[in-house]
C-alpha cells in the first residue's frame, strides 16, 4: 500500500471539546479513523499523526519527503504565523495538500492567508473532518498521474 503521511498542527488533540460550533464534534481520532477507513479504499496507507510543535512539524515533513508518497498536513494555527513549515514543504517533492476543517475565508482576516498554501498543491477549507476524505482523493488522483 501506498504510505501517506497525515499531519496535524497545533490544538487539534483538543477537537471535539474546543469550539465545536467552529470546528465540529469529531475527536481527532474520530478524524484519524476516517482516514485510514478511507485510504483503505483508495489502497492507500495513511499514517496519522498530531504535534504543538512546530518543529516536530517540520521534522516530519522531511520525513515525508525522505519516505512518503504523499502529505495532507492541517498545520491549524502554524499556517498563518509559519515561515518554518513553508520553507519544509517547499523543500521537499513529496507532493503536499493542506487541509483546514472550519472556512478559513469566513472568519477573521488573519487566517485568510496562510504561508503554508504556497507550498503545497491545494488546499481544502470548510468541510469539517469530511476535508481530510476530500484531500485523500485529491492526494490519490496526482499519484497517478506520477
Amino acid at each position: 500500500m501506498t504510505r501517506i503521511l497525515v499531519l496535524n498542527g497545533p490544538n487539534l488533540n483538543m477537537l471535539g471539546a474546543r469550539e465545536p460550533e467552529v470546528y465540529g464534534k469529531e475527536t481527532l481520532e474520530d478524524v484519524r479513523s476516517l482516514c485510514e477507513k478511507w485510504a483503505q479504499s483508495l489502497s492507500l496507507t495513511a499514517e496519522f499523526r498530531q504535534s504543538n510543535h512546530e518543529g516536530e512539524l517540520v521534522t516530519w515533513i522531511q520525513e515525508a519527503g525522505q519516505g512518503a508518497a504523499g502529505l495532507i498536513i492541517n498545520p491549524a494555527g502554524f499556517g498563518h504565523t509559519s515561515v518554518a513549515l513553508m520553507d519544509a514543504l517547499l523543500s521537499i517533492k513529496t507532493p503536499a495538500i493542506e487541509v483546514h476543517l472550519s472556512n478559513i475565508y469566513k472568519r477573521e482576516e488573519f487566517r485568510h492567508h496562510t504561508y503554508t498554501s504556497r507550498a503545497v498543491a491545494g488546499v481544502i477549507s470548510g468541510f469539517g473532518a469530511f476535508g481530510y476524505v476530500l484531500a485523500l482523493y485529491a492526494l490519490s488522483e496526482q499519484l497517478k498521474k506520477k
